[in-house]
């Protein structure tokens, strides 16, 4: 496993825009999230003015100029957008177009129809799976509902049997697997291999979805037994085409992406030769941007056309997919805008400082930063996007491989215990028609049990690769 070295702490680091102490950086880093905090759960402040405030505050209790503070947040939000806002307009559009064709529901009821009784929990953990490659937690979660409550209402089965398995493998995707965007902004700021990341984040996945899924998902319906709510079955989308894409063909464009980057990963292993014209082929169709724009141009045939989509409806189908997003990159832009302060004020340097004489792990250390932020803030992608900032400076000697895993550590350590200040955290809690008790009891326990599993097999992994 990495550890820490004096090392890492390279001569030429740009220099902080603080001169405080270690003692004055903590209270500065506790100020700022605590202001985020308040303002997302006490005033209800929308997440974007938190995290902008809340990066004020650090860069005045840290004693930073407040026009470097102005610059390092504004440096931080454009480079993380630049980077991965792209792509998330890409995934939308890729997931409104699985949603509006009935593709979804082409895979879903396929699935279904060839499984019975005590197969339902692995089948959804299956299906929550490939649907969660390409979309948001919460588009995941809003298109999957039904499905879980229907199944749990026909078949006489607990609610939780059937929807602890779905949220675990929706979760999972979004917090280990690329290219959603914490991953890729945990990738960009490490410098990690993307396909490697992937490969990695697949094979970490697996096991910690069966655990925190259908295992867990026995003693959930034990500890709460709810009846499932009718008022949340809306009308399947698919009920008002006359046609839907085929199975085949939608699972192939949901995996398209996912393919052409692990393709890529396998080319840099093999061939390893940056002038090679075989490995600059598929460094250029492997890359995220070029990959999940395929898919999408992909989906208006295998998905649109294929529902009998017109180009005036496919076109307004992907108009509408960019519009809920402006919010959602605004957030991840200004957690990148939090955690660029958060470097350049030198919280990075004094975390490394501090380690270094605890002799933490590095991918310890990138869990238990994420952890922290995560209860702190509620938002997994700003967990990781701000834990991946700081603890980039331990990636500089590291292998690629060990590089992944250190993106893996912060994105695990990011799912860690969702309570009342995470959004996902209400979602469930009124879709499953359960209390405050209920939703810790199920949700916030299942999540806890993807970090710190997916956490402890990153750092089995440390060991064998």
């Amino acid at each position: 496993m990495t550890s820490l070295s004096v090392e890492l702490l390279a001569a030429d680091a740009p220099e902080p825009i603080s001169s405080a102490g270690h003692a004055q950086l903590g209270i500065a880093v506790l100020v700022g999230i605590a202001v985020i905090v308040l303002l997302i759960t006490k005033f209800k402040l929308h997440a974007f003015l938190s995290l902008t405030l809340g990066s004020l505050a650090l860069g005045a209790v840290a004693g930073a100029p407040l026009d470097k503070v102005i610059t390092s947040f504004s440096t931080g939000l454009g480079t993380t957008v630049a980077g991965v806002g792209v792509l998330i307009a890409l995934g939308s559009a890729l997931g409104v177009l699985l949603t509006e064709s009935g593709g979804a529901d082409e895979i879903v009821d396929t699935i279904l129809a060839k499984s019975r009784g005590r197969a339902m929990p692995w089948v959804m953990v299956l299906i929550a799976a490939v649907i969660g490659l390409p979309l948001f937690f919460e588009i995941g979660l809003v298109l999957l509902i039904p499905v879980v409550l229907l199944i749990a209402k026909r078949g006489n089965l607990s609610l939780m049997r059937i929807g602890i398995p779905a949220l675990a493998g929706l979760s999972a995707m979004h917090g280990l697997v690329p290219p959603h965007p914490g991953p890729l902004v945990a990738i960009d700021a490490v410098k990690a291999n993307l396909g490697i990341t992937l490969a990695l984040g697949i094979l970490v996945a697996i096991p910690t979805v069966i655990i925190a899924g259908p295992l867990f998902s026995k003693y959930a319906a034990r500890w709460v037994d709810v009846p499932v709510p009718e008022r949340m079955i809306p009308q399947r989308a698919s009920e008002n085409l006359a046609q839907r894409p085929r199975f085949a063909a939608t699972i192939s464009t949901i995996l398209l992406p996912v393919v052409l980057m692990l393709a890529k990963a396998l080319v840099d292993i093999v061939v390893d030769d940056v002038t090679d014209p075989v490995q600059r082929t598929f460094d250029v169709i492997g890359n995220p941007l070029i990959a999940l724009l395929a898919a999408v141009l992909v989906g208006m045939f295998t998905l649109g056309k294929a529902a009998g989509f017109t180009k005036e409806r496919l076109s307004s189908t992907v108009d509408k997919s960019f519009m809920p997003i402006a919010g959602v990159i605004l957030i991840v832009g200004a957690g990148g805008g939090f955690k660029q302060t958060l470097v350049d004020a030198g919280v990075g340097d004094m975390i490394l400082d501090i380690s270094k004489a605890w002799s933490i792990p590095a991918l310890l250390l990138g869990w238990l930063i994420a952890v922290v932020i995560r209860l702190a803030t509620g938002s997994a992608t700003v967990a990781t996007v701000s834990a991946s900032g700081i603890v980039a400076p331990l990636a500089v000697n590291m292998s690629s491989s060990h590089a992944a895993l250190l993106v893996l550590a912060v994105g695990a350590g990011s799912l860690f215990f969702s309570h009342v200040n995470d959004a996902g955290f209400w979602l469930v809690k009124e879709y499953f028609g359960l209390n405050v008790g209920q939703t810790l009891k199920t949700w916030s326990i299942m999540e806890t049990l993807i970090s710190v599993v997916a956490g402890a097999l990153v750092m089995l992994l440390s060991l064998i690769i």
